[in-house]
């Protein structure tokens, strides 16, 4: 076993992201960075793209592999694990980002003593600006969050949280980027409305949204303070903003995370 291999099951876009960012961030050499998939073109697409080596046996990869990614559906994660567990030992570090599959689950279908971390990642990972939690398991060590954080970060940020905060970040974070264009839909119609063409205002909206998300990143202030920064008394902000106060924008957003989580828990059980 290559000391930092890295095998990724699903060559999916979740799957793709992940091993590009791998690649691009040179925590394997792409000949150690193994894939499996169920259809062959897409391992010769990412071999010819980004170097990678593939496999088609999901044990052997298991056993060369000393991190193991979970990209698969919900319902592969049970078979896939049968296929893979006598090929784990403690230590490897097995991440899954399959959305709702427990700990717990996984756990249960591996011997004693495997680490495994939960992770919930979002779209925004297929440009490298995805926004990931994770959450350890009974047998994951400082050395297996390291690992997490390590293959997260190299497509954008990655948080621990417990277990049970998973769903909130579904709430958030994973549906979060729907919100995002939805805003910037909103916004852009409002702009087409006074005269302003599509395109140029869709440009506009987008990059107002990138940037100031890239200000609250950046700068560490909380997000009250840069507003105010650009509020000026009875100026053209504080109109725009009387007007979503009106509208009840900050209770809906907070009520699209809340209904968003309430139903993460159902289907995870």
């Amino acid at each position: 076993m290559p000391a930092k291999a890295i095998g990724i099951i699903g060559a999916g876009a979740m799957g793709e992201a992940l091993a590009t960012g791998i690649v691009r961030a040179g925590l394997v050499r792409p000949a150690d960075l193994y894939m499996t998939d169920v259809r062959r073109e897409r391992l010769d697409y990412l071999q010819t793209r980004l170097g990678i080596t593939p496999l088609t046996d999901n044990k052997q990869l298991a056993s060369i592999s000393r991190v193991v990614i979970l990209a698969v559906k919900p319902p592969v994660v049970g078979p896939v694990l049968g296929e893979v567990a006598s090929a784990l030992t403690p230590e490897h570090t097995v991440i899954s980002i399959a959305a709702g599959v427990t700990l717990a689950f996984i756990e249960q279908r591996l011997a004693p003593g495997v680490p495994v971390v939960r992770v919930m990642p979002n779209t925004p990972c297929l440009v490298g600006a995805g926004a990931s939690a994770f959450a350890l398991g009974r047998y994951a060590q400082a050395e297996d969050a390291a690992r997490a954080r390590e293959v997260l970060e190299a497509v954008g940020i990655a948080v621990e949280v417990p277990e049970e905060h998973l769903d909130i970040v579904t709430g958030l974070s994973g549906s979060g980027p729907a919100y995002a264009y939805l805003v910037i839909e909103a916004l852009s119609d409002g702009a087409v409305r006074l005269g302003l063409p599509r395109q140029v205002a869709v440009r506009l909206a987008a990059q107002t949204l990138y940037g100031a998300a890239k200000m609250v990143l950046s700068s560490e202030e909380h997000p009250a303070r840069l507003r105010d920064a650009v509020t000026t008394p009875g100026g053209t902000t504080a109109a725009g903003l009387f007007a979503l106060e009106e509208a009840g924008v900050r209770a809906a957003f907070a009520r699209a995370v809340e209904r968003a989580t309430r139903r993460a828990t159902e289907l995870s059980k």
